[in-house]
C-alpha cells in the first residue's frame, strides 16, 4: 500500500530514486537477442516497474523465471541467467547477484540445452534439459528437490538421475519430472505436493501415483502444488487446497495424489501459479479456445472481474477482438500473449509485476509489452522472449 500511495503522490522518477528501483526501460535495443523483464526478485530486490530489456549474446529461443532469477536459452543451446545468485542459482560457479548483466550458466563441455521449463522452477533453483533428454539442476536444493539424495546447494549444473525427460517443473521446494514415461517428484511434501500418496519429504525420486501410466504432455507446479496435462486433454493436479487450488469444488482438502479437474472440454494449455500456502491459481485454455481458471482470486488474478476464491473452474475472457496465444501466472498476477504478440497482465501490482508502472492492481487486462513470442512468470518475476518487435 505504501508503494501505491507514493506512486500516485510523487511520481515514478521520485519512487525510483527513493526505493532504488528501475522505472524506465534500459537503453538496449529490443529484438531477438533480448529478453524483457519486470516485477521483482525475492524481497523486492531489483524491482522493475515496466519492461526492461536484457541483452543476450545471440538469438533467444525461450525465456524462463524463478522467484529470484531469470533465464534465456539461446538457439545455439547455451543458457544465460541474471538476478539473484546467493544460492548458486545463476549457475556460473559464483554466489553473487547479477541484476543487469546476463551471465552464462556453466554446463560441462559439449552439453547443449534443448529446453527449459516455461512454467516455474523451485525456490532459488533452476532446471534444464539437454539435447539428449538428460535433466540438469542447480541452486538451493534445500529440500532435495533436485533428487540427488542430499540437500546440498550447487553453483553449477549437476546432472540429475533421469533420462528421456520430456517434461519437468518445480515450485516452492519441490519438483516433478516425467522420465521414460513415468512421473517422479522430489523435495517438500507436507501438503501432498509430491503426489506420491504421502506428506513426507523426499530427496530421492518418489513416484507420482494415480495416473495409471497415462501419457503426460505438460507439467506445471507452484508453491505447494503440481499439475499434469495428459495427451487426452484431461488435467490433474495435487497438493495444497487452501484456496481451492485443486479445482474440484473443495477448499482446505489437500490431496496427496492427482485429482482430475472437471472442465467442459480438452485442455491444450495450462499455467499454474502461487508463492505461499495462502495463494495459488491455475489458468487453462481449452481446444475450443475458451479460457478457464480456479483458485485464489484476491487480486483479480483469475481475470473474471470478481474476487474471492473459486474452488471450481470459472470462465474468463480476453479483451474484445483479442485472441490469447499463451498464458502464464505468478504469485497473484496473470499474463497472456496475444496472437499479435501483445503482452497482457492483470492482478496484483505491488512489486511492479503487472508492468504498467502504476503500482495499482489491474482488475482488467492491460497491455504492457508487444512483439512477444513467449512469457514466463514465477512469484513476482516476469520475463518475455521475442523473435520480432513492433
Amino acid at each position: 500500500m505504501v508503494v501505491r500511495k507514493t506512486l500516485a503522490g510523487i511520481g515514478m522518477a521520485t519512487v525510483a530514486l527513493v526505493l532504488g528501483i528501475t522505472a524506465v526501460p534500459a537503453a538496449a535495443q529490443p529484438g531477438p537477442d533480448t529478453v524483457d523483464h519486470w516485477g521483482s526478485y525475492t524481497g523486492h530486490l531489483g524491482t522493475t516497474l515496466v519492461p526492461r530489456s536484457i541483452s543476450l549474446p545471440g538469438q533467444v529461443a525461450e525465456a524462463g523465471t524463478s522467484n529470484s532469477t531469470q533465464y534465456a536459452l539461446l538457439t545455439n543451446g547455451s543458457l544465460y541467467a541474471w538476478g539473484e545468485g546467493t544460492h548458486g542459482q545463476l549457475g556460473n560457479g559464483q554466489k553473487t547477484n547479477s541484476f543487469t548483466t546476463a551471465v552464462q550458466v556453466r554446463f560441462p563441455p559439449g552439453v547443449k540445452i534443448a529446453w527449459i521449463p516455461a512454467d516455474t522452477v523451485p525456490y532459488d533453483s533452476a532446471l534444464a534439459v539437454d539435447t539428449h533428454g538428460n535433466a540438469w539442476g542447480w541452486g538451493y536444493n534445500d529440500s532435495g528437490e533436485l533428487c540427488l539424495g542430499n540437500n546440498h546447494a550447487h553453483s553449477t549444473p549437476v546432472e540429475l538421475p533421469f533420462t528421456n525427460v520430456t517434461a519437468l517443473a518445480g515450485g516452492g521446494s519441490h519438483a516433478v519430472y516425467d522420465a521414460n514415461g513415468t512421473l517422479y517428484s522430489c523435495g517438500s511434501g507436507q501438503a501432498g505436493e509430491l503426489g506420491d500418496g504421502s506428506t513426507h519429504n523426499s530427496n530421492v525420486p518418489a513416484r507420482v501415483q494415480g495416473l495409471n501410466g497415462q501419457s503426460v504432455t505438460t507439467l506445471v507446479a507452484a508453491y505447494a502444488n503440481g499439475g499434469a496435462l495428459l495427451n487426452n486433454g484431461q488435467y490433474y493436479d495435487w497438493g495444497n487446497d487452501s484456496k481451492g487450488q485443486l479445482g474440484n469444488g473443495t477448499t482446505r482438502q489437500n490431496s496427496t495424489v492427482p485429482v482430475r479437474v472437471p472442465l467442459p472440454g480438452s485442455v491444450t494449455q495450462v499455467a499454474q501459479g502461487g508463492s505461499l500456502a495462502g495463494n495459488g491459481q491455475t489458468l487453462v485454455m481449452l481446444s475450443d479456445g475458451s479460457l478457464w481458471a480456479w483458485g485464489d482470486n484476491q487480486y483479480h488474478q483469475l481475470g473474471n472481474g470478481r474476487t474471492g476464491v473459486a474452488p471450481s473452474p470459472v470462465p474468463f475472457s480476453a479483451p474484445a477482438g483479442v485472441t490469447y496465444r499463451s498464458l502464464a501466472t505468478g504469485a497473484t498476477t496473470s499474463y497472456a500473449v496475444s496472437s499479435s504478440g501483445q503482452v497482457y497482465a492483470w492482478g496484483q501490482n505491488n512489486q511492479g509485476q503487472v508492468g504498467d508502472g502504476s503500482g495499482r492492481t489491474a482488475i482488467q487486462p492491460v497491455v504492457v509489452d508487444s512483439g512477444a513470442t513467449s512469457i514466463s512468470a514465477t512469484a513476482n518475476d516476469v520475463a518475455a522472449a521475442f523473435t520480432f518487435r513492433h
